[in-house]
């Protein structure tokens, strides 16, 4: 219980921080969520997300189901049910309605938006297409006809998609198309395809900090927009993670309120976009060997712990730990925050590969990840 209570005390330390780190007055928008279950055993609660996003100042979400037990016939039960999730928030919640293609899309999208559907959601991973698919192009057809949002999985799991989604839409523009963690699965084509491209955009839902860093050099400001991914991304760490990569790459006040709330809210309510700007991140990153040395070893923990090993069996949380050494670095409270973080990770390690019960394992073991990500946020944001 001791490492429980110290792992929930510094998140609640951390929330503080994020909160504090908003702009004056900044009000949040999250473009990309999920209810419902997963087959991969992920949860995505109502009321959890609810409750988070009412702590952090989140007044509405993008939401759609997850990849569902149920998912056939056409996602119709998860689809309904998040639907039904929606319309118990009145305004919190807006609803995609998520497809497979193998079964009946237009109709199920259809049928969808005719309840209350505000956007649809496309994942090529796990429904296994890509972008030059004949059969998306009625769906993109619908989009662009009924004026809803298209947003589409651009994470791992995929090969390069950018050529052949540039040319579907060129064919069909719906309002807008949002590009789901940072478009990182073809970033650099992504960005030449469609960085200046009003309607296109590039949702912020990515683990590693160093792919925002990269995607504000590529992309212009106006094109990217706050998620989280819920529940696979959480909170602190999401926030954190979005305001310090934004300030680091040069966003004023203003562009990083238009990032965390306006540009989502204008795709929510059928405005025009901005037209947009020039990218503006740094095109090299000068920091702390320190930093470096302590962000390489959370990578390869994060990496086990996503893949729920029991315990560090190759001792990189500690080689983390002995790098946060200020005899040697010259950043002593910098790198205190860092350990502090990383010795609760340990220790909520450990107290994962001593518990017996399947789910109280995994909730520790997801913890020790939530540490891990936000110590490695400190490490890159940290400046130097």
């Amino acid at each position: 219980m001791d490492a429980i209570d110290r792992a929930n005390g510094l998140l609640e330390h951390y929330a503080a921080l994020a909160r504090a780190e908003l702009p004056r007055d900044a009000r949040v928008f999250d473009a990309h969520t999920h209810l419902g279950e997963d087959i991969d055993g992920m949860t995505g609660d109502r009321d959890e997300l609810l409750a988070i996003q009412r702590a952090y100042g989140i007044d509405r979400s993008f939401v759609f189901c997850l990849d569902e037990p149920d998912r056939r016939p056409a996602f119709t039960a998860a689809n309904d049910r998040t639907l039904a999730h929606a319309a118990a928030t009145t305004t919190e919640l807006l609803p995609f309605v998520r497809l497979d293609l193998d079964e009946s899309p237009v109709e199920e999208a259809t049928r969808c938006i005719d309840l209350g559907a505000r956007g649809i959601k496309l994942h090529p991973r796990a429904q296994r297409f890509l972008p030059d698919d004949p059969r998306l192009e009625p769906v993109f057809a619908l989009a662009a006809e009924r004026r809803i949002p298209i947003l589409i999985h651009g994470g791992r799991g995929l090969p390069p998609i950018a050529d052949s989604l540039a040319r579907l839409l060129d064919r069909h523009c719906p309002p807008a198309l949002i590009v789901a963690h940072a478009g990182i699965v073809d970033l650099a084509a992504m960005a030449e395809n469609f960085a200046g491209r009003p309607g296109v955009f590039f949702d912020t839902s990515v683990w590693s900090p160093l792919d925002l860093l990269d995607l504000y050099r590529l992309v212009p400001p106006e094109q990217v927009v706050y998620a989280s991914d819920y529940p696979y991304g959480r909170q602190p760490n999401s926030l954190l993670m979005a305001v310090r990569t934004a300030r680091a790459s040069g966003l004023d006040d203003a562009q990083l309120r238009a990032l965390l709330h306006d540009t989502s809210a204008r795709i929510a309510d059928g405005l025009d976009p901005v037209t947009p700007g020039a990218p503006q991140g740094a095109t090299e990153l000068s920091h702390p060997v320190t930093f470096l040395r302590i962000h390489q070893y959370l990578t390869m923990a994060s990496a086990m712990l996503w893949l729920r090993h029991t315990s560090d069996t190759y001792g990189v949380v500690g080689l983390a730990i002995n790098a946060c050494d200020a005899r040697s670095n010259g950043y002593h409270a910098e790198t205190e925050q860092i350990r502090e973080l990383l010795v609760a990770t340990r220790d909520l390690w450990d107290l994962a590969s001593q518990t017996e019960d399947e789910r109280d394992r995994r909730r520790a073991q997801r913890g020790a990840f939530r540490l891990v990500h936000l110590a490695s946020v400190l490490a890159v944001t940290t400046p130097g």
